[in-house]
């Protein structure tokens, strides 16, 4: 649920700690908040997701609002249990060639050492990390079998759909689907690319911008390039892709707006400075004209089948949940404990 997207920062308050829940069920020193079938989710479970939920300072948060979000936590891992019974009930199974990858992709954007402090520092191990993944993945496996593929989008829907949010496809203005290239003069702590590259100074940047043009010339791709080059952190990541821009923005850094007009889509420009000193190169992936656009159009066909799509999962996938829950025996001793309290966290004892 976060990438671009960034959860809220929040951090550990002092005068929080819960020792013990009335109602809660102990076994050894471990505090059980629930029960899913028999299988235990300790109370250090739901502290450990929200650590890494929600790292940093807290100090303007309540002891109310903590445990409200910790409840809600302990209901997202009751969820998941839930999930992966049904998952291993149904053989579904995740190869370490599936782990393989996911660890790949998490670890792209550092280096080795980075990788381990950032583990280090969410409470990680190596192993804790894979245990995790092949959980996630085990869930995201029978989700896409039981949810995903289950989703149909029929032409009239995407067709009724359009009639009723025509207004939606209106463009009022001109606008470029960019992808860029970016060094930047000063150095970027939040510059992630895959080849942990930051120019510092002048010098130093129009020296990486002309490699990199040498490299288009030669053949490579932008994307990639991209990926491994560019120091803009919103969009190293995805090839340089910055979506669609409107006239208006492009126009507002003048270099830029000469650039771009100068290319056609599908090819590249060459090096632009920007007002501010900093290097760009641009591909111009798309333009769409202003007016209305119509229905026959794939980019509009598809925005209605992925906006249909996602509304149909989110329903299908809580009726899922509901159903599994209906026929488990889950118990969760932490609301009950709360209900007890009054919903004071001082009194929770």
């Amino acid at each position: 649920m976060e990438s671009a997207r960034a959860a809220a920062r929040l951090a550990p308050l002092a005068l929080f700690v819960v020792m013990s829940f009335g109602g809660c069920r102990h076994a050894g020193n471990r505090q059980v908040w629930a029960e899913v079938n028999g299988h235990p989710i300790y109370q250090d479970d739901v502290e450990s997701a929200y650590k890494r939920r929600f790292p940093g300072s807290q100090e303007a948060i309540s002891a109310e609002q903590i445990l409200n979000l910790k409840l809600n936590l302990l209901n997202d891992l009751i969820d998941d249990q839930l999930l992966a019974e049904r998952a291993t009930r149904e053989g579904i199974t995740v190869t370490e060639a599936d782990i393989d990858r996911q660890v790949a992709t998490l670890s792209s954007p550092y280096t080795p050492e980075q990788f381990q402090k950032k583990l280090s520092d969410e409470g990680l191990t190596s192993t804790t990390l894979r245990d995790q993944l092949r959980h996630s993945l085990l869930i995201d496996k029978l989700m896409d079998r039981d949810v995903g593929k289950q989703v149909k989008i029929t032409p009239s829907a995407i067709e009724a759909y359009y009639r009723q949010h025509q207004v939606q496809f209106d463009v009022p203005e001109t606008r470029y689907h960019l992808a860029q290239i970016l060094v930047t003069v000063a150095r970027d702590p939040a510059s992630h690319n895959l080849k942990h590259s930051d120019a510092v100074g002048r010098r130093d940047a129009q020296r990486k911008v002309l490699q990199i043009e040498r490299d288009l010339k030669s053949g490579q791709d932008f994307g990639k390039l991209a990926e491994e080059y560019s120091e803009d952190p919103a969009t190293s990541s995805g090839g340089g892709d910055m979506g669609f821009l409107p006239a208006s923005s492009v126009a507002a850094d003048p270099p830029l707006r000469t650039a771009v007009n100068a290319i056609r889509v599908g090819q590249v420009s060459g090096v632009v400075r920007d007002q501010k000193g900093d290097y760009h190169i641009l591909k111009l992936l798309g333009r769409e004209e202003a007016g209305q656009r119509p229905i026959s159009d794939p980019g509009v066909r598809k925005t209605i089948l992925d906006t249909l799509t996602s509304e149909r999962e989110q329903v299908l996938k809580a009726a899922y949940l509901e159903d599994l829950r209906n026929r488990a025996k889950v118990k969760d001793n932490l609301a009950g404990s709360i209900v007890k309290a009054g919903g004071d966290p001082a009194l929770l004892k």
